[in-house]
């Protein structure tokens, strides 16, 4: 998807009355931009306090998708709580830190560019030693050394954008792979064996696999103690300690489950993405499109029974109560950044997620509707499409007239969707394409 609003189209703003930066977004930043005449000195005059060199050290966890059909909620959650663990305790003895909030599977850590590249390989090759050896969930590890820019609390730029898509997409459970850059930074005596992974070209250059190498034996990691970024409530988050120590105690798997999950509808948008003639214009351009999303969506989104969980790059989520709402508003913003010239890609799926307020403010949300939403819309969509899940659509086909519009009952939201089978993962989705 490509597209970029005409000159002037923006939505008339607010960011003076707003904080900061609010659901992922540096608004500050955005009305300069908007302020400017969004030349490319503009963009770099902008982002230039922003810029910091390093390295991005991702993490996704493997075969979350088949496991969530087996295991409820909770359950993977406690799994994959350790591996993020064992990563932070063992990279912040070094020297990284911890970007963003780590909800669902994925961690992220930032090390200054004076970090020994060595020293580093080898932590993350004891990462991967001790999840082997204690966890039941592998994660798969990419790490670049680059440019990028730190804006509220995360980091963007295209060199962000190619190590995340490596490591979430193109590595596998155990395995550890570094870029050219970081390769480049290692002594020509070095002990690591290295193998230049078969791939998509990125735009971060050759990826290579790190396949053994020399163990740090003289640092000791950070204690657990000090904790990732987690996404949850302290309350929740000792709740899930005591799973994660009793993983067969399905009585306690069930009444925590009771206590903590919600039955809800999840709106997932992917926007389309800005062309431009440098990175920094398409990092501004695509900020300014999220805010455009942002102010679209608040603008239709009902008085109650609806929340907005956040804006992160080009996706947001939105939390509804019922599915009806979550098909209405899904197709009226699709409607309404039309209107902007902005395509988007929307999945809608309902079930139990694990929702609320984070400990450093804002929302976060985990469950399989959230995955259920990415596989339909990011993974498997059309530009320009709403995607239901079959709950979604049983539940509305279920409502009858109460799905309808309240104006008469003019139109059900499942006018013009049509069923269709793919597999994404190795598991076969059925869902409605409208």
């Amino acid at each position: 998807m490509a597209s970029e609003p005409p000159t002037g189209a923006y939505i008339p703003s607010t960011f003076d009355t707003e904080p900061r930066s609010a659901a992922g977004l540096p608004l500050a930043l955005i009305q300069q931009w908007r302020d400017t005449g969004q030349s490319h000195e503009d963009a770099r005059r902008l982002l230039g306090r922003f810029a910091v060199r390093g390295y991005s050290v991702v993490s996704d966890s493997a075969g979350l998708t088949k496991l969530s059909q087996r295991l409820g909620l909770l359950e993977v959650l406690a799994l994959i709580d350790r591996p993020k663990r064992i990563l932070h305790a063992r990279t912040r003895a070094i020297g990284g830190e911890a970007v963003g909030v780590w909800a669902a599977d994925n961690a992220q850590m930032f090390h200054p560019e004076s970090a020994d590249a060595g020293v580093l390989l080898s932590a993350l090759l004891k990462v991967q030693d001790e999840i082997e050896r204690s966890c039941r969930v592998r994660i798969g590890i990419g790490a670049h050394c680059g440019s990028f820019y730190g804006l509220a609390g995360g980091l963007y730029g295209p060199e962000a954008d190619a190590i995340e898509d490596i490591a979430e997409n193109h590595t596998e459970g155990g395995e550890l792979v570094v870029t050219g850059a970081v390769v480049d930074r290692l002594p020509p005596d070095h002990a690591f064996v290295l193998r230049r992974k078969d791939g998509p070209e990125s735009l971060v250059g050759a990826v290579y696999q790190v396949l053994d190498g020399p163990r740090p034996e003289d640092v000791r990691p950070v204690t657990e103690d000090l904790r990732y970024p987690i996404p949850y409530s302290a309350a929740f988050y000792a709740d899930l300690l005591r799973l994660e120590r009793r993983p067969e105690d399905v009585e306690l798997a069930r009444r925590l489950a009771a206590e903590h999950l919600q039955d809800r509808t999840v709106v997932l948008v992917e926007r389309s993405v800005a062309p431009a003639e440098t990175p920094e214009l398409g990092l501004l351009r695509g900020l300014a499109l999220s805010a455009v999303l942002r102010e679209t969506g608040l603008r239709l989104m009902p008085a109650r029974g609806a929340v907005e969980v956040k804006i992160a790059g080009p996706l947001a989520l939105y939390l509804f109560e019922e599915a009806a709402p979550a098909v209405r508003f899904a197709q009226g913003l699709r409607a309404g950044l039309a209107e902007y010239e902005i395509v988007c890609r929307i999945g809608v799926a309902a079930g139990p997620v694990l929702a609320g307020e984070t400990p450093g403010g804002g929302w976060d949300i985990a469950g399989a509707p959230v995955n259920l939403a990415s596989k339909m819309a990011q993974d498997l969509g059309g530009p320009g499409r709403v995607y239901l899940s079959e709950a979604v659509h049983e539940r509305l086909s279920e409502a009858g007239c109460e799905g309808l519009d309240e104006a008469g009952c003019e139109r059900a939201p499942l006018d013009g969707f049509a069923a269709v089978q793919r597999t994404v993962s190795g598991v076969q989705l059925t869902f409605f394409e409208g």
